[in-house]
């Protein structure tokens, strides 16, 4: 499987680091060594600060010069950042003043019938970041023990998922994180960022990578499975650093 790959994308929450939370110094320095043998991607559903505070901040001085080779897609590849000195945005599929309020609306109104509105959250519910709005049912900055417990099956957030998308025929409407519901133009999913990559670092999809915690059908993932990407799943970080260690292990046998 390594020989050919050129390219290895990879979640963020949950694959490369806790939800939220900052990457641990043993996955940043595998990411950097992985930078020396293949281009590396990361596209999740977090919006650009959320790559820098817990990624980009976090990676060790050594990356250097690596870091052009490292391909950042927050809100679900609908935006696509490159470093060449800074890091430099190459493309943003930004929401419409109108798509933006009906979708604020929907998400809003379907939560509160539903009764999925909490009344104690950690940060903003609701938030607005240019191509993607988000709802997270206990806020950005809740805690993981309180995310895992709001919504353990997936049922409530597929629930709501269906309400807004019944609303909202012209967008995208789709399971984001733990408690979180992702709202994108039409047809813009994970899928379409690696294809998109594709087009734009002329590695084909064949030559690609991907690796995430949310392969399973109705996952915010599993786009890229369904797109025929070859992918590896994981259930946290460690499983992903101990897959990383192996692919290494594996280019320089």
């Amino acid at each position: 499987m390594t020989t050919n790959v050129r390219l290895v994308a990879f979640d963020l929450d949950d694959t490369l680091a806790p939800s939220k939370a900052p990457v641990d110094p043993r996955m940043a320095d595998l990411l950097v060594q992985l930078l020396g043998a293949v281009e590396v991607c990361v596209i999740s559903g977090g919006q650009i600060g959320q790559f820098r505070s817990q990624l980009v901040e976090n990676l060790p001085e050594s990356a250097g010069e690596s870091l052009s080779r490292l391909h950042l897609m927050p809100t679900c590849g609908t935006q696509y950042y490159r470093h060449d000195g800074d890091w430099e945005q190459i493309y943003a599929e930004n929401l419409t003043h109108d798509q933006k309020a009906r979708a604020l609306d929907a998400v809003e109104t379907e939560a509160k019938r539903l009764g999925f509105w909490e009344a104690e959250t950690w940060g903003p519910i609701l938030e607005d970041r240019g191509s993607q709005i988000t709802f997270s049912a206990l806020g950005q900055a809740a805690p993981i023990p309180a995310k895992s417990a709001w919504d353990p099956s997936g049922a409530k957030k597929e629930a709501l998922r269906a309400a807004v998308a019944e609303l909202l025929p012209d967008l995208e409407v789709r399971s984001g994180g733990s408690t979180s519901v992702d709202i994108t133009r039409a047809g813009i999913d994970k899928a379409y960022g690696m294809n998109r990559l594709a087009e734009l670092t002329g590695i084909p999809l064949d030559e690609m990578l991907f690796v995430g915690d949310r392969l399973d059908e109705g996952g915010n993932d599993y786009p890229v499975k369904a797109l025929g990407v070859a992918t590896v799943a994981v259930e946290g970080w460690p499983d992903t650093a101990a897959f990383v260690e192996e692919f290494l292990a594996a280019r320089h046998a």
